[in-house]
């Protein structure tokens, strides 16, 4: 077949293939031109999903007459010089509106400010009609009806309306997030009427919150950071406040919101040792740079962007976010203490099953892990078992306080001391530790409280100066040392082994290229390398941590997160894991009887230690409950 040139008709569909995937993919689209113009006011209407109908109607500044068929034609835009490294603009390509007028009926109304009246223009499958005069008292309404009717086969890649109008709500949920002082609403048939009113531009987690939910607003740390002229702000969800999925996780690059992977894994890797793998955190983050810094011309769609210095966002985003827990100090998500209170309540079973979090109720998770370390503890001889019966000695403890110091004032007094029983036998137990007195005077004086009593040898219930709060000892005693082990590991270039033969690893030459450059950083954490030829590394040492390594999978490993990420994150992780697994060992287990002074330690030392409100696996170390949500359900207030 010779070559020939296709009509303009084709070259419009194959472009519009890219351009528009799905109805959501239109109002997307059409929402950026709109905030492109300056609009404050924007109203999106759909039917059937958006492919019978998609109307978005705004306040903007509008189209003169004579630029209404330049705006239907391809790379047509007044967005754009010819400096592509210069897009402060949400649109630039020029193709969203010529594309959907190849495959649907399009009608643009416009209205120019300052124009004596509004025009409009109709495209049908590519075929031009107008403009001509119209009535419109301001601003730009696009009209798109039977969407894909022009190619028809796309209709059946498309899902059913209710998962279409789903898509297109999530759309203008991200783009709402990101300009807090405009209003959106959202309507049509097939839907409810969803509108987000205007705020100011001090009140972005109040437009957050109402996108979000409304309790991300009482467990959300705020986020600001700046590096190398590169921007951070937002929020990020407590760890103990999470999702199933990652659907709750909005990032945005000067104001446009993408899905972008780097981010993605960052966020990750940010909360790699606070939450559970299963779950999600939620985020919601905003990168500032140089728009010569990123490229946002990687596809039509412009949901993907390339940064010039990857690991420098990476960098910026991990080390902003886990900097904020630490400053954050002790916090507990209120959803632990909504999924508590719910199994209170008359009808908690119903309540508890629709709540984010459970709490430490009958027939938890939670209960039963701490179930099967009770069972596993009593086997441990001389352990942490009944028969274990010894003075407390504060210097002596296995669980005194991770820095080796000591409260003297949770310090019992010789008379104290000697008023000290040996704990009864488990059939002789009443549910709670008789002996957890501590003083009233010191209730209020700290964060956690003074410890009251131990439930079942696995909860440290401790009163504050406005409640009580309930702590999983071995959750809590976990996450300190881990962070003991993580100081110490971190804090100096790791041990490494030395191999009796290099381990040669055959690579790509870019690669080799790569893993040269990170040597340095490799290093530190106990893996030294070297070049061996222009397609090979050799390993003389591994990290001693880890014991037996299989190199060749680990180097390949690392060289291919360097291609994707820039930065060598995945030995650091395993590492990490290896710390955990040790102070997951190495912690005070569930069923094992404490002296209040050894609770009251333990209390001080979550205080301030980063991340202890949740232990290595994501579970929270405890749950706080005030005072008025006590007295609610005794029908006080």
């Amino acid at each position: 077949m010779p070559i020939r040139q296709l009509s303009e008709t084709v070259i419009d569909r194959i472009a519009a293939g890219e351009v528009v995937e799905r109805p959501a993919s239109v109002v997307k689209e059409l929402v950026e031109n709109a905030l492109d113009s300056g609009a404050r006011r924007i109203e999106i209407a759909t039917a059937g999903g958006g492919k019978s109908l998609i109307r978005v109607s705004d306040d903007g500044c509008g189209i003169p007459a004579d630029e209404l068929p330049l705006a239907v034609r391809r790379h047509c835009t007044s967005k754009l010089s010819d400096d592509l490294l210069a897009v402060a603009t949400l649109g630039f390509r020029g193709e969203a509106l010529p594309s959907i007028g190849s495959v649907a009926r399009l009608l643009l109304r416009s209205r120019a400010r300052g124009a004596e009246g509004a025009h409009e223009i109709a495209v049908d499958g590519g075929r031009l009609d107008g403009p001509r005069p119209a009535a419109l008292s301001g601003g730009t309404i696009v009209e798109v009806r039977d969407l894909f009717h022009a190619v028809p086969a796309r209709l059946k890649f498309l899902k059913g309306e209710r998962a279409e109008s789903g898509a297109i709500t999530d759309v203008v949920r991200r783009i709402a997030i990101a300009f807090p002082q405009v209003r959106f609403e959202l309507s049509g048939p097939d839907r409810t009427r969803t509108v987000f009113d205007a705020v100011g531009a001090n009140e972005a987690l109040r437009r957050t919150a109402a996108v979000v939910g409304e309790d991300f607003a009482d467990n959300a740390i705020p986020i600001v950071a700046e590096r190398e002229g590169v921007r951070l702000d937002g929020f990020a969800g407590l760890p103990t406040f999470n999702r199933g999925n990652a659907l709750f996780q909005f990032f945005y690059v000067n104001g446009r919101p993408v899905r972008d992977k780097l981010l993605m894994s960052a966020l990750r890797g940010a909360y790699a040792d606070v939450i559970a793998k299963d779950r999600h955190p939620i985020a919601v983050l905003f990168l500032t740079l140089d728009p010569a810094e990123v490229d946002v011309n990687v596809h039509p769609a412009k949901a993907d962007v390339r940064f010039r210095d990857p690991g420098l966002v990476r960098g910026l985003v991990v080390g902003a976010i886990r900097q904020a827990f630490a400053a954050e100090g002790l916090r507990g998500s209120t959803a632990g203490a909504a999924g508590l209170l719910a199994r209170f309540r008359p009808d908690g079973a119903a309540a508890a099953a629709t709540a984010r979090f459970e709490g430490f109720a009958p027939g938890s998770a939670t209960s039963s892990y701490a179930a099967s370390y009770t069972a596993r503890s009593n086997g441990y001889a001389g352990g942490f078992g009944e028969d274990r019966q010894s003075r407390y000695d504060p210097a002596a403890s296995p669980y005194r306080p991770l820095d080796g110091s000591f409260s003297a004032e949770f310090s019992p007094s010789a008379a104290e001391d000697d008023a000290w029983q040996p704990s009864p036998p488990a059939h002789e137990r009443p549910g709670a530790s008789a002996d957890a007195a501590a003083p009233s005077s010191a209730s209020g004086d700290y964060p956690l409280g003074a410890a009251r009593a131990q439930l079942h040898d696995a909860y440290i219930v401790a009163e504050t100066a406005d409640g009580l709060v309930i702590v999983d000892q071995h959750a809590a005693h976990e996450r300190l040392v881990y962070e003991a082990l993580k100081t110490a590991l971190h804090d100096k270039p790791a041990a490494s082994q030395l191999l009796l033969l290099p381990e040669i690893v055959d690579l790509p030459e870019d690669d080799v290229d790569r893993l040269a450059e990170a040597a340095p950083s490799l290093a530190r954490f106990g893996l030294h390398l070297e070049r061996f030829g222009p397609g090979a590394v050799a390993v003389r040492e591994t990290p001693a941590l880890l014991g037996t390594v299989d190199c060749q999978r680990l180097v390949r490993d690392l060289a291919d997160e360097i291609a994707d990420f820039g930065t060598p994150e995945r030995l650091r992780e395993r590492l990490d894991h290896v710390a955990a697994t040790i102070a997951c060992h190495g912690s005070v287990r569930s069923g094992r009887r404490m002296r209040p002074e050894e609770m009251n330690a333990l209390l001080r030392q979550m205080e301030v230690t980063p991340g202890a409100g949740q232990c290595n696996h994501g579970r929270p170390t405890f749950i706080e409950l005030k005072l008025a949500d006590i007295e609610k359900l005794f029908g006080r207030r």
